[in-house]
This record gives C-alpha cells, sequence and structure tokens, in this order.
C-alpha cells in the first residue's frame, strides 16, 4: 500500500453558516480569528494574515440539525503552538461565558465547544512528540482524563490577547461516518493515510501522515448507516488536505480514478466526496 506524503497536513474548513454577521463576532470577537477576504455572505478567517484556516458560508435558510443525527462534521480541531496560547485563548472563552467540555487526551489538551449553528470546534495544544505512547498495535495511547486547567491559567498568568497567534493551524478534522469499514478503506487504502488509532471499543478510527496522533477522526457515533447531512443545512461544505508537491497531488489523484471515484477539477483544487462521511474534500499543493 502507498503511503500519502508524510509531509501532507489539513489545509482550511469551509462552513455553511445562517448568519455571517453572528459568526463574523463568534470567531473573530471570541475565538480570535481575523477577516483576511469578506464579501456580502462569505469570509475567509485567518491567523497569521496570511494563511486561510476558515472559509464562513452565509445561507440564511439553512437548517440547524440537532447533533449527531448525520454524517459529516463532528468538530474540525484548531492547533495552538503551545500549552500557554491555549491557556491564553481558554481565559478568552471563559470570559465570553461560552460553555466549554475537555479531555486531556495525553497526546493532548483539548477543549470543546460548538459555534452559533453548532459545528463542532476543538482548540488543542499538542504535548512534545517524544512523549507519545504507542501500544502494542501501534495505536496511540490516548484517553480522555480531566485536563490540568488550574495549571494551564496558571501558565497564561495576567496575559491576554484577543487574537489567536501566529503558528495556530487546523490541526485535524474529525467526521461522522456511515461505516468505519467504508471509510476506512477510503482514507488508508486509496488516499494512502496510516492508521494511527484503531479504536474499535469506542466504534472510532484515527488516521494520520508522518506519524501525527490523527489528521483525520472518523467515527459511527452518529449511528451507523447515518444519513448524509442534507444539503440545506449548516455545517461542513468541504475541507482541504494540502500535499507538499504537485507530484504527490498527481499521484493521490490517479489512485482515486484507479478506485472509480470522480475527481473534479475545480478553481480551489481537485475535488473529491468522501463516500463515508458525504464531506467534500480539495486536494491543494
Amino acid at each position: 500500500m502507498t503511503s500519502i506524503h508524510e509531509d501532507t497536513n489539513i489545509g482550511y474548513v469551509k462552513l455553511s453558516i445562517r448568519s455571517l454577521e453572528r459568526s463574523l463576532q463568534f470567531y473573530c470577537g471570541v475565538i480570535g480569528f481575523q477577516v483576511l477576504k469578506q464579501t456580502d455572505t462569505a469570509a475567509e478567517l485567518t491567523a497569521d494574515g496570511e494563511h486561510v484556516l476558515l472559509v464562513l458560508e452565509e445561507n440564511p435558510s439553512a437548517v440547524v440539525l440537532p447533533e449527531r443525527t448525520v454524517t459529516g462534521l463532528y468538530h474540525f480541531a484548531i492547533l495552538l503552538p503551545d500549552r500557554k496560547e491555549l491557556g491564553i485563548a481558554i481565559n478568552r472563552l471563559i470570559e465570553n461565558g461560552i460553555a466549554i467540555g475537555q479531555g486531556d487526551h495525553g497526546v493532548s489538551e483539548a477543549f470543546y465547544l460548538s459555534d452559533p449553528d453548532q459545528n463542532g470546534i476543538e482548540i488543542y495544544a499538542d504535548r512534545p512528540r517524544s512523549t507519545w505512547q504507542r501500544d502494542a498495535k501501534g495505536n496511540y495511547i490516548m484517553g480522555t482524563a480531566p485536563v490540568d486547567v488550574e495549571g494551564l491559567l496558571a501558565e497564561a498568568g495576567d496575559e491576554r490577547k484577543s487574537l489567536l497567534p501566529e503558528g495556530t493551524v487546523i490541526g485535524h478534522i474529525h467526521l461522522h461516518v456511515n461505516d468505519l469499514k467504508k471509510a476506512k478503506a477510503f482514507y488508508t487504502d486509496i488516499l494512502g493515510f496510516d492508521i494511527t488509532g484503531d479504536y474499535a471499543g469506542m466504534s472510532a478510527l484515527f488516521v494520520s501522515a508522518g506519524g501525527y496522533h490523527h489528521h483525520v477522526g472518523l467515527n459511527i457515533w452518529a449511528g451507523k448507516n447515518a444519513p448524509p447531512k442534507p444539503t440545506n443545512a449548516s455545517g461542513l461544505t468541504y475541507y482541504t488536505i494540502v500535499l507538499p508537491n504537485k507530484e504527490e497531488l498527481e499521484k493521490v489523484a490517479d489512485r482515486l480514478q484507479n478506485a472509480g471515484y470522480s475527481v473534479e477539477e475545480k478553481h480551489e483544487g481537485l475535488f473529491v466526496k468522501d463516500p463515508a462521511s458525504g464531506a467534500g474534500i480539495v486536494f491543494v499543493v
């Protein structure tokens, strides 16, 4: 099996939302993004003033569905450069009265919240890769223990920032799928991601490039054979997978076409639909 190139990463996430004004207040005023480009109905958001991390597209008639009822986005994950920056970001959420969940996963410390359209978000910082541990089967050992919130906030101290720091990226994306076998075949056999966590007991599968703990999380927590997200619902439109060069892009395109997938050239990049989650994926260089 051919592995996807080790320097592959997640690029940006595009969401359909009901009100651009409301979402910008949340994503810029609370989360700390900056607007890079904006029209009447859409906005590109950034952390460093250069790279797009989130695209919002307004659809005022979008239906907001109850959680865990369809395939598609479970959450997208904003990765901060270090623990201190995570503490600063969490302080900002607390001061804005945002409801947050949390989990210490061993490899990372993470906080969970939803945007005004119930799109799931994780904000996290990784522990040093040298501390990550694998079990006998090669799966990363990840649990969900309580985060040392006091220690985290102490690290931030009195420092307050209204913006996300440079070095912030989309670390991973986590999807509800209708069938884990189908998802595994697509992400590992065809795209070439490596399995980093086959957590059958949790009905979840984590895959990545280059030994990262996960670039894509896949679960059947919305139910096996869950229906796809309707086109008129808010949520994930597509996410991008960034390959290091054109040659690697062509290799992935060939594998998809040889497996019978329809690959469409769009101005954003090469577009394909994930068969298990219904999400769009755009491959870019």
